[in-house]
């Protein structure tokens, strides 16, 4: 059992499990009914994405010290404490059942679902 950690719309991975949304906002043009049947994500965890203005921030990222003030932010938010406790309750989640998670982001290396890779391992889940 574990977590993955997915671009979200890519197709989906046998035995992937409950495909989660760490996104701010749902995929444009795409109906409700029909994020899951597009491999987009089961369930929206908006809770995990970083704030609407961290986001734009991020989209402006050049160089590895702005992309270090990106991560320091994001990981400032993950202490809130409902992102705190997703964080914790996925963690426990992964020992039981395979679940990802995911953002629309090409570049994992530059998406928060990297930053959010670490904090999963750091609260002790089990990484695919």
């Amino acid at each position: 059992m574990a977590i993955r950690v997915v671009r979200l719309g890519s197709p989906r991975i046998p035995g992937e499990g409950l495909r989660l949304g760490t996104v701010r906002r749902p995929p444009r043009g795409v109906p409700k009914a029909e994020h899951a049947s597009r491999d987009f994500y089961d369930v929206w965890l908006p809770d995990l994405a970083p704030s609407e203005a961290l986001v734009k921030e991020a989209l402006r990222i050049a160089d590895e010290k702005a992309w270090a003030g990106f991560e320091r932010r994001y990981r400032a938010e993950m202490k809130r404490p409902e992102a705190a406790r997703l964080l914790v309750l996925l963690a426990a989640l992964s020992r039981q059942t395979n679940l990802s998670v995911g953002c629309y982001c090409e570049d994992e290396a530059r998406c928060h679902r990297s930053v959010l890779k670490a904090l999963l391992l750091e609260h002790g889940a089990d990484l695919a």
